[in-house]
């Protein structure tokens, strides 16, 4: 639990910076502490924060401001999210970030309209973190098993997570107040390999999960 509580924290304390649109990268006290709970090798999540970095960069280099993307890798597999002036530009991302290293699939959830305000962006943060919120006071599961994107009031779950486990975090962000939709991005694993993954010593971190 107090390795859970300090993940959190680290993780609340990062989101406006991560969820914002430039690349960032965390510090090595604060990744190492994240990677604790994180069902994903370390390998794993490692490269998928270099992916997300790396996708921004080609991004900002091609688009610049004409664009707002958010971008979250979780198990190798891009989630796209934000706004783009016209469908070209948003096949022309996805194309792009398919082709970044380690990429093995992209979820392209952009919208073709305006650019979102800046206060539409913070109060997408809000939700996140109130959602994140609720996920530890409901105790159902660990809430860094659930990585949650908002945009748009829209909340997008992630993680390596059991029905169950999907099911109540879909159930607690769909009541938190602000969120107009929840879409699954999950990887579903059964129940014996959610608990290996969760007991492994810190020796076997680099084993890749397989997930289902």
């Amino acid at each position: 639990m107090k390795k859970l509580l300090i993940a959190t924290v680290l993780a609340s304390l990062a989101l406006s910076v991560l969820q914002g649109c430039v690349p960032a990268v965390a510090t090595g006290v604060g990744a190492g502490a994240l990677m604790i709970v994180d069902r994903r090798a370390g390998e794993t999540y490692l490269a998928d924060e270099a992916i997300e970095i790396r996708s921004l960069n080609r991004i900002n280099e091609k688009f610049g401001d004409k664009v707002h993307v958010n971008v979250t890798s979780y198990n190798h597999k891009v989630l796209l999210t934000g706004e783009v002036p016209d469908a070209g530009i948003r096949e022309e991302l996805e194309k792009a970030v398919a082709g970044v290293v380690n990429v093995k699939g992209v979820i392209n959830e952009l919208v073709v309209g305006a650019i979102s305000s800046f206060s539409a962006r913070s109060n997408d943060t809000y939700i996140t973190s109130k959602v994140k919120a609720r996920f530890i006071d409901a105790n159902k599961f660990q809430a860094n098993h659930v990585k949650v994107v908002t945009e748009a009031g829209a909340a997008y779950l992630l993680g390596l997570v059991t029905r169950k486990e999907a099911d109540d975090a879909v159930e607690i962000a769909r009541t938190t107040a602000g969120v107009k939709k929840v879409v699954r991005v999950f990887e579903y694993i059964e129940f014996k390999d959610a608990q290996r993954l969760d007991n492994r010593p810190p020796e076997d971190a680099r084993q890749k999960p397989e997930a289902k």
